[in-house]
């Protein structure tokens, strides 16, 4: 049976999933980038590049596991782009140019409709504006029997959670503290909700975590 997965989310020691202030200088926030110094060496993510080098190993493992095999991706607005309101034009197209990561559908979270997007590679960006069940069925839809991820942000996958849609959540959990920026456990009982840690594995840039109910 398909699942609903948390996939490669970057953590600080101290529970924030992205920096404070993003814009278009800082995508993840200022430090942002300090919680995927695991994941922007791996072969993985070096492909996503363009390049044919890269480091495998663990990290890459998890990297590939984060991102293959998907039918859908579901993300909030402020993974999308930096935006907020109404759209002042149809212009921005996200942040990773002509050809996003994703390669399948991708149902965006906003308040603002906005018609479909269709980008190189196999991804087409739908704008939800009905709320996150009315998200997670249109993913269903599109997913087939395929898995379907919830990309982020922290807000997002929260939200998720705490409906109590997602099957299993991977997070890798960066040595550094950003002292501050967006919580993801802020409010967040995984215990009560019955997730249990499946996998512990250490490596020389994270811990990877993954729960499951």
């Amino acid at each position: 049976m398909a699942k609903v997965k948390v996939a490669g989310f970057g953590v600080s020691l101290d529970g924030f999933a992205a920096g404070t202030g993003q814009s278009l200088e800082h995508p993840l926030g200022v430090r942002g980038p300090e919680l995927f110094q695991w994941f922007f060496p791996t072969q993985t993510f070096r492909r996503m590049q363009g390049k044919d080098d890269g480091e495998t190993g663990v990290d890459d493992d998890f990297a590939r596991r984060a991102m293959d095999g998907f039918g859908a991706f579901i993300l909030g607005r402020d993974m999308f782009g930096p935006i907020r309101g109404e759209w002042p034009d149809e212009q921005w197209k996200g942040w990773w140019g002509e050809d996003p990561p994703y390669h399948a559908p991708t149902f965006v979270l906003t308040h603002y409709p906005r018609p479909p997007i269709r980008m190189q590679g196999g991804t087409t960006f739908h704008f939800v504006s009905d709320g996150i069940e009315v998200a997670l069925q249109k993913a269903r839809e599109a997913a087939g029997a395929k898995d379907i991820k919830i990309g982020g942000g922290a807000a997002t996958v929260k939200q998720y959670i705490q409906a109590g849609h997602v099957d299993e959540i991977h997070l890798a959990f960066a040595p550094v503290a950003l002292g501050q920026g967006e919580s993801l456990f802020d409010g967040l009982d995984l215990r009560a909700l019955g997730y249990r840690t499946v996998e512990h594995v250490p490596t020389e840039r994270a811990t990877h975590i993954v729960l499951a109910k």
